[in-house]
């Protein structure tokens, strides 16, 4: 199951996104406001949403400048979100988020619909930083 948020525009150089996706500490402030937990731990952060199990994704792949790349710390479920960063002048670059999961077809089916909602608050909120 594949979900790609809208491309945005970042206020930000490329650099400047780049840095800003491997400091996982900066995802807190694209999270949703029903974030009940956020904790981060080396490589890796915990964030819970209300009502919604606690989730732990890795930091597994940085390209320079260009992609960091997340994956589910658990492998009961196998996913990994992604920023792709595309650099447009010395001070703002686009930006967008891919969803790309492993999932049985009744589990994609239970949560596509929280994961897009969950892709495009996590957008929406990147045209805030």
């Amino acid at each position: 199951m594949n979900i790609e948020g809208a491309k945005v525009t970042m206020n930000k150089s490329a650099e400047g996104a780049y840095v800003f996706f491997t400091a996982l500490e900066n995802f807190e402030q694209l999270m949703p406001e029903n974030t009940q937990k956020f904790e981060v731990d080396g490589d890796s952060f915990l964030f819970a949403l209300k009502g919604m199990p606690e989730i732990r994704l890795v930091l597994n792949e940085k390209v320079e400048f260009s992609k960091v790349s997340l994956g589910a710390a658990s492998s009961k479920l196998s996913f990994t979100l992604s920023a792709h960063i595309d650099e447009v002048s010395d001070t703002s670059s686009e930006v967008q988020l891919k969803f790309e999961g492993d999932f049985n077809p009744m589990m994609a089916m239970m949560v596509k619909k929280p994961l897009t909602s969950f892709i495009d608050t996590l957008t929406e909120n990147i045209t805030k930083v």
